[in-house]
């Protein structure tokens, strides 16, 4: 866990993630589009990937373990809370206020 929470407080919007999982792909493509560069890291490319992708599911409960979405150092939650931050327009103001957008 250690690992995982220096890494996701490095900048602000991490995502730990997998390249074969197609919901990874739609929270980095939800990032993209909102003009924001975050932080990638494919736990199934990763030398110690295993060891975060237990850390994620045994410290912060994620289950799927991945994607697992840091904003400001901050673990926000899984692809529905992600999606309903973007549809009620908090994520933006979570993106300002961690410095990844500018506008």
């Amino acid at each position: 866990m250690e690992r995982v929470g220096k890494l996701a407080s490095q900048k602000a919007v991490v995502i730990f993630s997998k390249s074969t999982c197609c919901m990874c792909h739609a929270i980095k493509r939800l990032f993209y589009e909102q003009g924001v560069s975050p932080a990638v890291y494919e736990l199934d490319e990763e030398a110690k990937g295993k060891e975060m992708e237990w850390a994620l599911i045994m410290r912060l409960g994620c289950n799927p373990p991945v994607p697992a979405v840091f904003i400001g150092g901050k673990f926000v939650g899984s692809p529905n809370t992600l999606m309903t931050l973007h549809l009620n327009g908090s994520l933006k103001k979570m993106l300002r206020d961690a410095g990844a957008l500018w506008l």
